[in-house]
C-alpha cells in the first residue's frame, strides 16, 4: 500500500507599513507506506530531501522579491509545516505561533476605522468571521492576514459586508 508524503514551508516576510510579502513550496510524493517500518532512515532521508528542496525555493522566491522590492524590515515569520498521510488521510500539525504584535492590532483598528460601514465596533465579528477567534487572540500571522484583507476592502477590492458576512475568502 502506498502513502502520500506531503511537505511543505510557508515564509512570511514583514515589508514596511505593515505590508509583508510571502512564498510558500508543497510537494507530494508517493512512497510505499512500509518504509516507515522497514526502512525508517531512509523515510527520514527523503523526509528532510523533500523539506530542504522546498526551503531552498522559497529561500530563493523571498531573495529574488527582496531585491526587486527593496529592503524591507528585517522581520521573518517561518511556518514551515511537514506531514504525512495514508491515501485518503489529511494530516497536519500546529505551528506555535506569536500573538499578534500590539502595533499590528493599533494598525488593525486604525485602518478599519478609515472604512466606512466597518469601523472598529465590526472587527470582533470580523476576526470571528476569519479566523474563529477574538481580535485579541489573533497570532501575528492572523494580523497580518486581516490587515491585507482590511487593505482590500479600503482599495475596494473587496466588499466589506461580503467580508462580514464571512462571503469573501
Amino acid at each position: 500500500m502506498s502513502m502520500k508524503l506531503n511537505v511543505g514551508v510557508c515564509r512570511k516576510i514583514g515589508q514596511p507599513n505593515f505590508g509583508s510579502q510571502g512564498a510558500s513550496c508543497d510537494v507530494q510524493l508517493e512512497l510505499a507506506e512500509s518504509m516507515i517500518f522497514d526502512d525508517p532512515g531512509t523515510f527520514q532521508q527523503q523526509v528532510r530531501r523533500a523539506y530542504a528542496a522546498c526551503e531552498r525555493a522559497v529561500d530563493e522566491q523571498l531573495g529574488e522579491n527582496q531585491r526587486s522590492d527593496g529592503p524591507g524590515n528585517g522581520h521573518v515569520l517561518p511556518e514551515p509545516t511537514a506531514s504525512t498521510s495514508h491515501q485518503s488521510g489529511n494530516g497536519s500539525n500546529g505551528n506555535g505561533a506569536r500573538p499578534a504584535s500590539e502595533k499590528q492590532l493599533t494598525y488593525v483598528r486604525q485602518l478599519a476605522g478609515r472604512i466606512n460601514g466597518l469601523g472598529v465596533r465590526n472587527l470582533e465579528s470580523l476576526a470571528q468571521k476569519m479566523f474563529g477567534k477574538p481580535l485579541a487572540g489573533l497570532s501575528s500571522l492572523d494580523a497580518s492576514a486581516m490587515i491585507d484583507r482590511l487593505k482590500d476592502i479600503k482599495e475596494g477590492a473587496v466588499d466589506g459586508q461580503d467580508a462580514l458576512n464571512g462571503g469573501a475568502a
